[in-house]
């Protein structure tokens, strides 16, 4: 093996064996201390939207484990050059490696709540690096080339083993320990019961060939900015309602739980959302009134925006009219008849029906903060995202997929359409250049949730495209023009290509 290539496998082991042991110092520092989360959430406040919606189409639901993934391959290469220049000038070397620890550092001094400790992960890593990349270096040395060259290979080996399970181990560490203490605390909740009898959902509310009327919780998608999943303690956890209000109000885990609940099936869907796209899902929610509270906040006459901020620093304005005009706007605790999971922001989230997520759906909220659109601009509006963000009238074709094979004859086409908080009022399917067929629509649970709908196509041999398209209550049809997520939501009809035998 050549003297280079070694040096440089030996700065991939020891920048390994670095983020291993920075990942066991995060677990007393915090997770987001740790240098690849830290650089990561770096990258994510600031990377173009083009770019962010890109990851999104591309990866969807994965696309923080995509960026982790190339943050650790970008890395890796930074330390196979590291490795290399050690063999020439060790004090270049040396300086590289205080660049590692001083990026990660100040990436992880900048996280919301961050104190002088967070820089620890970052360089006592940096340490580590240097020490396992000079031990590295001295027994891969030229002047023992002849005498040592199988034990060299056995102990390269033998080390890159074991910094491989040290940052393996680090990563799984601190995982297991912040996960374990939080689950347990979910464990232990026990729902408040919500006023009056649950929402009854209709008989034929799930359109044959659509997906389920309810998004089980394993696959309700989730897409939020946060590389690592906060983990708050509900007992630790408390509520802010400040600002320009006459009442501020501080609610404790158990101030809360004591507030009326009430269950409400709502649709949420994501901004990102392409058309004919997944990124929607449908829930039964236990909350409380977000009107209720605020109205006992008193918000001041020219207070607009409801800025809402989650435990990690995010940050979501709505409209504080919507959130008072009488739609079921929750501070939910509740999914699906169990506490909510954490991934979609246990112990307490807002769910908002007719706003898309990016204003509204805050999770792990730990404030709202009453103020105005002119004074402050919530985390995605000055990265070229729409301050306000009505869901648009939508539809979607589940059966056939796109590609799909079918015997000539009858086939069944079906689907879901959205319009929250207005409701669905007609969908119509098209075949080719054909007429406009009005589909047979599932009964109606709420205007909050999603419509199913299912249509009988008389199939003829050939290549045919399915068009779908829906009208809201309000009159509106979805406008056939198409048009990408940013700013304010993808526009354009579903279709499917379908070959006919």
């Amino acid at each position: 093996m050549r003297t280079s290539l070694r040096a440089g496998l030996a700065g991939v082991a020891a920048a390994a064996a670095a983020i291993g042991v920075a990942e066991l110092v995060a677990v007393v520092t915090g997770a987001r201390s740790a240098p690849l989360i830290a650089v990561g959430g770096v990258v994510v406040d600031h990377v173009p939207g083009p770019i962010k919606d890109f990851g999104i189409r591309v990866f969807g639901v994965h696309d923080k484990t995509a960026l982790l993934v190339g943050t650790s391959i970008l890395l890796a290469g930074y330390a196979f050059g590291v490795g290399v220049l050690a063999l020439r000038r060790w004090a270049i070397a040396v300086i590289g490696i205080v660049l590692f620890g001083l990026v990660g550092a100040a990436a992880a001094i900048t996280r919301e709540g961050a104190g002088f400790a967070s820089v620890l992960p970052s360089l006592i890593g940096a340490v580590v690096a240097a020490f396992v990349l000079r031990h590295l270096l001295r027994e891969s040395s030229p002047s023992r080339e002849s005498s040592l060259s199988p034990d060299r290979r056995r102990f390269l080996r033998d080390l890159g083993i074991v910094a491989a399970v040290a940052a393996a181990g680090g990563v799984a560490g601190r995982m297991l320990t912040s996960r374990r203490e939080v689950n347990a605390a979910r464990e232990a909740v026990a729902l408040p019961t919500a006023a009056g009898a649950p929402p009854t959902v209709p008989a034929g509310a799930q359109a044959p060939g659509a997906v389920p009327y309810v998004t089980p919780n394993r696959d309700f998608y989730r897409i939020d900015t946060a590389l690592v999943t906060p983990r708050v303690d509900p007992n630790a956890w408390q509520l802010r309602i400040h600002g320009m209000v006459r009442n501020p109000i501080t609610l404790t885990w158990a101030d809360l739980l004591r507030r009326p609940m009430v269950e409400r099936y709502v649709t949420l869907a994501c901004v990102s959302n392409p058309v004919g796209g997944d990124l929607i899902g449908n829930a039964l929610w236990l909350g409380t009134p977000i009107k209720d509270l605020l109205d006992e906040a008193d918000p001041l006459p020219d207070a607009d925006q409801a800025v809402q901020r989650s435990v990690d620093g995010w940050t979501c304005g709505a409209p504080t009219a919507v959130l008072r005009d009488g739609r079921d706007a929750l501070l939910a605790v509740g999914m699906n008849g169990e506490p909510l999971p954490v991934d979609h922001g246990f112990p307490v989230r807002m769910v908002v029906p007719g706003l898309y997520g990016y204003v509204s759906a805050c999770k792990w909220i730990t404030e709202i903060e009453l103020t105005r659109f002119a004074d402050f601009d919530a985390y995605w509006v000055p990265r070229g995202w729409s301050a306000q963000a009505p869901i648009k009238t939508q539809s979607r074709i589940d059966t056939p997929r796109d590609g799909a094979s079918r015997k000539a004859g009858a086939v069944t086409v079906a689907g879901v359409a959205w319009a929250q908080h207005r409701g669905i009022a007609k969908v119509e399917v098209q075949a080719g250049d054909g007429p406009w067929q009005e589909a047979t629509l599932a009964p109606a649970v709420f205007s909050d949730t999603w419509r199913q709908w299912s249509l009988t196509w008389t199939a003829s041999a050939g290549r045919h495209t399915l068009r779908v398209r829906a009208t809201d209550l309000d009159g509106v049809t979805q406008t056939s023009v198409g048009a990408p997520p940013e700013p304010d939501g993808a526009t354009g009809w579903h279709a499917v290509t379908v070959d006919v035998e």
